[in-house]
């Protein structure tokens, strides 16, 4: 049952509101003294006369807002001018301003009208809160969903570069190292959020069609010959294949492919010049360089980083992305130290894992057994 405040100092046209309004079924609690009036609270409609001694009716309104924000406001006036009518719906936010003497059925309806507004507005207010829970928790399923799906990509990936581990033991790190070169370079040159892992994944996956090449030519100890040369330089295309039809691969398929591209139109497999080589495939191209001179090969030892910064300002321009090579020269050596050293130690937990202990049927390590257990 709605709960009506009514204020009137003229008792006899209290008396009359409270009948009318008692016999449509409402709680009518009334005032003829509007400083009473004042204190009252928890009603869902006021319906107030304008002219009252030592509050007017909009006086009135202001008081009772501050304890009773979400009552509706009607107002009786028997000064229907308009000072008054825009003073009553200015400063006392009316819903209805009602004249005296009033027309019953006009005053019935205003009222049903003004409980009708205050039940949508507590509908509205209820199924506001409602959507906001509902929101916060799609928004913490979808964080969930996300955690998730960025961990399944994470094994996947995972999966893919051991398989080629696996089959190309030469370079066996080296594309997780590659990785987070990529990334770091990207850092420096303003890349955040996902650009910055799509960067990551691409120098990550950049040699997976190396597993579409035979093994006679990936293994092979001295040096391809020109038709051997000719597969393993589809070996881009390969990967981008394999990569392109996951969604969340996409854009580092587009890495995988143009990886061998150069700055200056000489690579392959698409001849890309320029900026129409996407960033990721052309900051590959400089941390490729980078980890291939500082790394350690059966046929060489891994020369110093100063090796690589030198190669790097000597083909700006022309291999490698004018811009970029700027940026590699601008980062302190020990950035790269640093990176290389976190791979060694995945590199040392990888082998510890495995030559420790035996992997059990769930992929959990145990405790190797002696001979003869």
């Amino acid at each position: 049952m709605a709960r009506i405040l009514v204020v009137d100092d003229d008792v006899l046209i209290l008396s009359a509101l409270s009948r009318i309004l008692q016999a449509e079924g409402y709680e009518v609690v009334t005032h003829s003294d509007p400083m009473q009036a004042a204190r009252e609270q928890g009603f869902d409609v006021v319906l107030t006369d304008f002219m009252m001694p030592y509050l007017n009716g909009v006086e009135l309104l202001a008081a009772l807002r501050e304890k009773n924000p979400r009552a509706v406001r009607l107002m009786l006036t028997a000064a229907a001018d308009f000072k008054t009518a825009s003073e009553a719906v200015n400063r006392g936010e009316v819903f209805r301003l009602l004249g005296k003497p009033w027309a019953l059925s006009e005053l019935t309806s205003s009222v049903r009208q003004a409980v009708e507004h205050r039940r949508l507005v507590e509908a509205n207010e209820r199924l506001t809160r409602e959507v906001a829970d509902k929101n916060e928790e799609l928004l913490e399923i979808n964080q969930d969903l996300e955690r998730r799906v960025i961990e399944r990509t994470a094994g996947l990936l995972d999966g893919l570069i051991s398989a080629l581990d696996y089959r190309d033991t030469e370079t066996q790190w080296h594309s997780r190292r590659v990785s987070l070169y990529a990334r770091r370079l990207a850092q420096e040159i303003g890349l955040t959020g996902p650009a910055l892992d799509v960067v990551e994944q691409g120098a990550l996956l950049h040699d997976i069609g190396k597993i579409g090449v035979r093994d006679s030519i990936l293994l092979k100890p001295g040096p391809l010959t020109p038709d051997e040369w000719v597969e393993m330089k589809q070996h881009p295309e390969f990967g981008y294949r394999m990569l392109a039809k996951m969604p969340y691969l996409h854009e580092a398929a587009l890495i995988v492919l143009q990886h061998q591209e150069r700055w200056d139109g000489k690579g392959y497999p698409l001849g890309l010049k320029g900026e129409d080589i996407v960033v990721g495939a052309r900051i590959f191209c400089l941390v490729d360089t980078l980890d291939a001179i500082t790394s350690d090969r059966p046929y060489r030892k891994g020369r110093p980083m100063s090796v690589a910064r030198d190669e790097v300002r000597r083909c700006a321009g022309t291999q490698f992305d004018p811009a970029l090579a700027e940026a590699f020269l601008n980062l302190p050596e020990t950035e790269w130290a640093r990176i290389r050293r976190e791979v060694e130690v995945m590199e040392e937990a990888e082998d510890r894992r495995w030559n420790g202990g035996q992997l059990n049927a769930k992929g959990e390590t145990e405790p190797a057994r002696a001979s003869g257990a």
